[in-house]
């Protein structure tokens, strides 16, 4: 007794066949000729049975074996098949699965007709050769074209009996092909060139039955495609649907094979040809609508889909595709979302990474420049502190996001005392209207760039600056606002333990030299100046622009009320506080039970408030220091020291902390 008995007429029906075998699902696969028994490789779950069966012949197969399910995979032109196969199953009480070939959707350029007879009658009108690829079944009804003989090459079956009733017909000699396909695209197109055809007559078979590669040759020869439409619409299912019905009728498990595919730019020319190999072997393509279309091939299923969570929501809830491809742009360790699916897919699928080429070596190879010595960021969805990269770097490339990404860098670039730096710009690379040009940042102060745009920028005046804290305090501009002077701003600093990317912020920032220090220290951070001061604010704004740091944000206003609407703090120096130091800390707990704090201190009252807030809120790791630092002053010819006012650092946190 089988699980299943298939009527396997097409490449469909092969697939399913030897599917279910291997999923261990008993299955008897009828096929009607010994041609079709040779396509299938019988097991210990699969067998063949060869030999065309009437309607009765079913009804006995039927009864004897009393499989689960009937799946007529038969071809969509073999339609009193499909009708004994259901009146069979009626009689016999048996469930029938019909599956169907995906019909061929592409039009342009193809003339359809309903029959073989408006075929002829059309080609009747016509002039040139004709490559005829419906079979020697339909042969004789071309032979109505009055002259056929010399107009017709037809290709069938390479099988003696087939060759002797074409003969038979009068087709013969050079007019008469006996191969056995399937045939590729190339091999259609130099048919249609040998034979100077220039119309090419074919059934609508589906991509299985290589309409796909028909079409295209015809497409590249300039010949026309004559489409034999199918003779009724059918109710059924597609191959990957069946499927699904199947591994849940028979609860099959399926371990799923995942390509993470890096695409390239775009366009096919970019893709690898290992790539385009996978995508052809895949049942899936899955993707961003756009990652998705550039990897698409005929006949694929395809979800446009960018979330990994949803793409493995999606696979285990078909597992119909065994071979899946998820396409992605550019290459899948540049900035790609290969990582989080790598993590999530790991449990459910076998997992393969097929690189691509990235966008920094396409545009860089493009305008004649290496890419070793860049700095190579990203400001597609994310904050990478362009500028900061920019200040620090003779040559920056980075992804860009949005269609005002160039204006808003070269305006910016301008702001900051650099509109001779040069911006090369890529847009919609490797596509059809691709635009690469350079200029300086002051000539697109107005540019509207193409959202799908990449940016080097040139910048000879980069200066990565000192590796430490510790600027003069003669670098900044400090009329007569309160400065944290260089030493005790050292110190300061060195205690705040910083990282390149933490988020800062500066209370009771006066002229703005520890904001500017922060900046120039956390490059890929933020950093955040809290000052209500009128005179130290506009000296802020000096300092921000003489030190080119734009990641840094000046909030006019007192603490802790400025501060509510940032983000939560990594870092926070405390250099004035205006008698609120227990709401400041207060504040900034809430927001980040975990932030460092450096709280500095001239007078004794306020190291005892300090020491009081500390308590109070249990902070651990506490660190006292006073910093007392004298300074040379000439007198004629001798020096002096002069002391500065001593200095309280107070560190504290909670947890353990680097």
């Amino acid at each position: 007794m089988y699980k299943v008995i298939v009527f396997a007429g097409t490449t469909e029906g092969y697939e399913i066949s030897r599917w279910l075998s291997e999923k261990k699902v008993s299955v008897l696969s009828c096929v009607a000729t010994e041609y079709g028994a040779r396509a299938l490789r019988e097991s210990e779950y699969l067998k063949v049975q060869a030999g065309r069966l009437d309607q009765e012949e079913m009804k006995k197969l039927l009864k004897e074996e009393r499989p689960e399910l009937v799946v007529d995979a038969t071809h969509p032109y073999a339609v009193e098949v499909t009708k004994n196969i259901k009146t069979a199953c009626v009689q016999t009480a048996c469930d029938y699965q019909r599956l169907l070939r995906g019909r061929s959707v592409y039009e342009n350029g193809a003339v359809y007709v309903e029959s073989a007879g408006e075929a002829v009658a059309y080609l009747e009108r016509t002039q040139g050769n004709i490559l005829l690829t419906t079979g020697s079944k339909e042969l004789r009804a071309f032979t109505a074209l009055s002259d056929y003989q010399e107009r017709i090459y037809a290709r069938v079956l390479s099988l003696p009996s087939v060759i002797a009733d074409c003969a038979a017909l009068g087709v013969e000699g050079k007019h008469l092909i006996g191969m056995q396909g399937p045939f590729s695209t190339q091999m259609n197109l130099a048919m249609l060139r040998q034979y100077e055809c220039r119309y090419l007559v074919t059934k609508d078979s589906g991509t299985a039955g290589g309409f796909w590669e028909k079409y295209e040759a015809a497409m590249q020869a300039k010949a026309t495609l004559v489409v034999i439409g199918r003779p009724r619409e059918e109710e059924g299912d597609d191959v990957f649907l069946v499927k699904q019905k199947l591994a849940k009728r028979f609860h099959l498990s399926v371990r799923q094979k995942v390509t993470l595919l890096g695409i390239g730019m775009g366009s096919p020319e970019t893709m690898t040809v290992e790539g385009r190999r996978a995508c052809q072997e895949a049942d899936l393509i899955v993707g961003a609508r756009r990652m998705a279309e550039a990897a698409m091939q005929p006949g694929k299923a395809v979800c446009y889909e960018y979330r990994a969570d949803k793409i493995c929501e999606y696979l285990k809830g078909h597992p119909e595709f065994e071979r899946i491809v998820v396409a992605l742009s550019g290459d899948v360790g540049f900035y790609s979302g290969a990582r989080k699916l790598l993590e999530l897919l790991r449990e459910q699928a076998e997992v393969e990474v097929i690189c691509g080429i990235s966008s920094v070596v396409y545009f860089m190879a493009k305008i004649g420049l290496s890419w070793d010595d860049a700095k190579i960021v990203s400001a597609h969805g994310r904050d990478c502190n362009l500028l900061a990269q920019i200040q620090r770097h003779r040559k920056v490339f980075a992804i860009l996001g949005r269609g005002d990404s160039v204006k808003m860098l070269a305006r910016s670039l301008t702001e900051y005392g650099l509109s001779q730096a040069v911006l090369h710009v890529g847009e919609r690379l490797s596509y059809p209207d691709e635009k690469i040009f350079s200029a300086r940042a002051g000539e697109l102060l107005e540019y509207s760039s193409d959202p799908l745009s990449v940016v080097c920028v040139e910048n000879p005046w980069a200066d990565a600056g000192c590796s430490t804290h510790g600027l003069p305090d003669e670098a900044f501009l400090r009329g007569k606002a309160p400065m944290t002077k260089a030493e005790v701003r050292c110190v300061s600093l060195g205690k705040l333990m910083l990282r390149e990317d933490s988020i800062c912020y500066d209370v009771g920032a006066g002229t703005g030299s520890v904001s500017v220090e922060m900046a120039l220290r956390a490059p890929l951070g933020r950093v955040y100046a809290i000052e209500k001061n009128p005179e130290a604010v506009r000296l802020l704004w000096e300092n921000k622009k003489k030190f080119r740091v734009d990641h840094l944000t000046i909030v006019e206003g007192t603490a802790p009320e400025a501060m509510e609407a940032l983000e939560p703090p990594t870092h926070a120096f405390i250099g004035g506080s205006s008698g609120n130091l227990g709401e400041i800390v207060k504040c900034l707990l809430e927001k980040n039970p975990r932030v460092r704090m450096v709280i500095n201190c001239i007078t004794l009252e306020t190291v005892s408030e300090a020491l009081r807030v500390i308590k109070e809120w249990q902070l651990e790791c506490t660190d006292l220091v006073q910093v007392a630092v004298s300074r040379s002053k000439n007198l004629g010819r001798y020096h002096m020291m002069m002391g500065e006012n001593p200095i309280y650092i107070i560190t504290c946190h909670k947890g353990e902390q680097l």
